[in-house]
């Protein structure tokens, strides 16, 4: 099986219908696990409906097992055009588990433990703002309007922009980060590149949150989950 160029095929289609590049990683990585597994089959059209069946049941989590799903499913509907092989594969249900939860003083806390100007003027903007970390990247300096005290996010989830408030104590954070680094196009530049990454996003957050002894798993949509329930403006307010 040409697995290198099945998987090629199936990136250049979902740019070509618009994904988002965290989508397009995900996806062919996904794929490219289970045709690694059918390995031993001349193309993917021999692999059957039984086989991915007994594939996705490999995955105890559901929430899992639903993303490999999706992958899959899109791959056989542009690349290997055999639509109707998922026509009777259902997906298992969403795994349901109780939400992950910061007090205000752990959120303070991991604000407080971020030593690093960029660091903490990125968690204070995702925890304010409630952007996803993907939009958190993709951010342009002309995206922030001081004057209207807005920020724009441009092509956000679905295609679609959006505008979200700007404090002006998160504008003074920036400013000052942006006096310190003066990012150029992106408003944060990664180390040896225009753009920040995802990884490095996790990777400090991680951190800082150890060096908080926030003892809960502390990731970048979590911020935003609790953009909604805990204040955040109060919060910037104490910084």
């Amino acid at each position: 099986m040409e697995i290198p160029n099945n998987l090629d095929s199936f990136r250049k289609e979902l740019e070509r219908k618009g994904y988002r590049n965290n989508s397009i990683e995900n996806y062919t990585s996904y794929c490219s696990v289970f045709l690694n597994k059918y390995n031993d089959r001349k193309c993917p059209k021999h692999i059957s409906e039984s086989d991915i069946k007994d594939f996705l049941r490999g995955f105890t989590e559901h929430n899992t097992q639903r993303a490999y799903h999706s992958a899959i499913k899109a791959f056989y509907k542009y690349v290997v055009k055999q639509p109707n092989k998922f026509k009777y594969i259902e997906y298992c249900k969403r795994s349901r588990k109780l939400p992950i939860v910061l007090s205000s003083q752990e959120m303070k806390a991991i604000i407080d433990a971020a030593t690093n100007l960029k660091h903490k003027t990125i968690i204070m903007l995702m925890y304010s703002c409630g952007l996803r970390v993907g939009e958190v990247i993709n951010l342009r300096v002309s995206d922030i309007d001081s004057k209207r005290m807005v920020i724009y996010i441009r092509n956000a989830k679905g295609g679609k922009d959006r505008q979200v408030p700007l404090h002006p104590i998160l504008l003074e954070q920036l400013r000052g980060y942006y006096k310190e680094y003066k990012p150029k196009e992106f408003l944060f530049n990664g180390q040896f590149s225009l753009q920040y990454t995802e990884t490095s996003i996790r990777s400090f957050l991680k951190d800082y949150s150890s060096a908080a002894s926030v003892g809960k798993r502390v990731y970048p949509h979590l911020k935003r989950k609790n953009n909604q329930t805990l204040y955040p403006h109060i919060i910037l307010a104490n910084q």
